[in-house]
C-alpha cells in the first residue's frame, strides 16, 4: 500500500511533470497574458506548489523561454514535411494571443544585456534564418522571382512577422496578420515585371 505522496493527479506521470507545467503556462499565459500570469497562478493549475514550480523552472523567464521553445517544437512538427507555411503559422498564433504576447515582451528585452533570454532569441533568430533561406532557395534557386535574394527574403520575412504581431497585440481589428503575410510572401516570389 503506497503513501499520499505518491499519489499523483491523473495525467502527471514521473517524468511528465515538466510537459504538465508548460501545459499550465500555456493555458495561463493564454488567458491571463504576461503580465496578468504568475507563477503561483501557474503552479497552482499545475498541481504544485510555487516551490515545486520552481525545481523545473528556476524563473519566470526560465518557464517562458521554455514555453517559446515549445511553442516552436509544436510548428515544426505541425509543418510535418518541412515545408514553411509561413501564413499557416500566424493563423494558430492569432488563436494563442498570451504567447504571442509573452514572445513580443521577451523579445524586445532580450536585446538587453545580460537578459536571460538573450541567447534563446540570438539562436532562434538564426536558426528562422537560415530554415527560410534554404526553403526560399530550394522553391527558387538564388534568386527569388523578384530578384531578391533568399537570405534577405528570410530577415524580411522574419521582420514583417514580428512587426505585424505587435500591431496585431496593439488592434487585433485593424490588423490581419495571416492576409498580409500571405501578401508579402506572393510580393517576394512576384517577378519584377508583373510589379510593375
Amino acid at each position: 500500500m503506497g503513501t499520499g505522496r505518491e499519489r499523483r493527479r491523473p495525467g502527471y506521470a514521473p517524468g511528465g511533470r515538466r510537459d504538465a507545467i508548460l501545459d499550465a503556462a500555456l493555458d495561463e499565459f493564454a488567458a491571463g497574458g504576461y503580465n496578468g500570469t504568475s507563477l503561483a497562478k501557474v503552479a497552482e493549475r499545475a498541481g504544485l506548489t510555487q516551490q515545486g514550480l520552481l525545481h523545473y523552472f528556476p524563473s519566470k523567464q526560465a518557464l517562458l523561454v521554455a514555453l517559446l521553445n515549445r511553442r516552436d517544437e509544436m510548428d515544426a512538427a505541425a509543418a510535418g514535411d518541412g515545408r514553411v507555411n509561413l501564413v499557416e503559422v500566424v493563423r494558430r498564433n492569432v488563436e494563442r494571443r498570451g504567447i504571442v504576447q509573452v514572445y513580443t515582451v521577451l523579445s524586445a528585452e532580450s536585446v538587453t544585456e545580460g537578459h536571460p533570454a538573450q541567447e534563446f532569441f540570438h539562436d532562434r533568430f538564426d536558426r528562422l534564418r537560415v530554415r527560410l533561406e534554404k526553403w526560399l532557395r530550394d522553391e527558387h534557386g538564388d534568386r527569388l522571382p523578384s530578384g531578391v535574394a533568399p537570405g534577405d527574403a528570410a530577415s524580411l520575412l522574419i521582420a514583417a512577422m514580428d512587426g505585424l504581431q505587435t500591431q496585431w497585440l496593439h488592434d487585433p481589428e485593424a490588423v490581419d496578420m495571416p492576409r498580409l503575410v500571405q501578401v508579402l510572401a506572393d510580393t517576394l516570389a512576384a517577378r519584377a515585371s508583373d510589379a510593375d
